[in-house]
């Protein structure tokens, strides 16, 4: 029992460390303090969490046991639609998100960063993003259950699940004070995770045409 209480302490703290460290309580100080310097804060984020990530993988596959769930027989098709949904969420996130952004070269080059991960810092609702508001999180939620279960596997995806959520609406606290009531309304218009609003809103117009 006690590696399991372990292994969710290491998880919930390596998530809450990724979560705070980004968070406006603390970037929007150290980009007072210090405004130039900070443009290299995202890679520093970045190379951090990383370093801080592996000792909790390593820790992890430590403890691996026998799956008491395996994606077997008709199940295999739901382990595929997973795995294929997030595949998709990622490849057409990345079509919209700016990666020089996401790794902090652009905030170097620029000299400026904000909230979001396109290459203009402009508020983008096309693509993948009129369906879903953070497809990379939906994708990350859906890929770490499309594997064989475990104890181990299910407390990791609980946290993990648990993270996105939270990392989700903790973003979205700082679109909203950048794009103001232009977020509030693209927020109103499109689901958060999965394309709920856009599936209604087809069927909608389908009835309606």
């Amino acid at each position: 029992m006690i590696p399991y209480v372990l292994l969710v302490v290491l998880w919930i703290t390596w998530c809450t460390l990724h979560s705070a460290l980004i968070s406006l309580s603390v970037t929007e100080p150290l980009r007072r303090k210090f405004p130039r310097a900070f443009r290299y804060y995202r890679i520093f984020y970045n190379l951090l969490a990383a370093a801080t990530l592996l000792p909790v993988l390593i820790y992890t596959f430590s403890l691996q046991g026998t799956p008491f769930f395996r994606w077997a027989g008709p199940w295999r098709i739901v382990q595929i639609f997973l795995a294929g949904s997030a595949l998709f969420l990622f490849a057409a996130g990345a079509r919209r998100y700016d990666f020089l952004q996401f790794l902090g070269l652009r905030q170097i080059k620029d000299e400026k960063s904000c909230s979001v991960l396109t290459d203009d810092c402009s508020l983008d609702t096309t693509g993948i993003l009129s369906a879903v508001r953070h497809p990379w999180y939906a994708g990350g939620i859906l890929i770490v259950w499309a594997r064989p279960l475990d104890t181990t596997a299910v407390l990791t995806n609980l946290v993990i699940t648990g993270y996105f959520i939270v990392g989700a609406f903790l973003e979205e606290r700082k679109l909203k004070l950048q794009f103001g009531q232009a977020y509030e309304d693209y927020r109103g218009q499109v689901s958060m995770f999965f394309p709920l609003k856009w599936w209604r809103n087809k069927i909608f117009s389908r009835n309606n045409g």
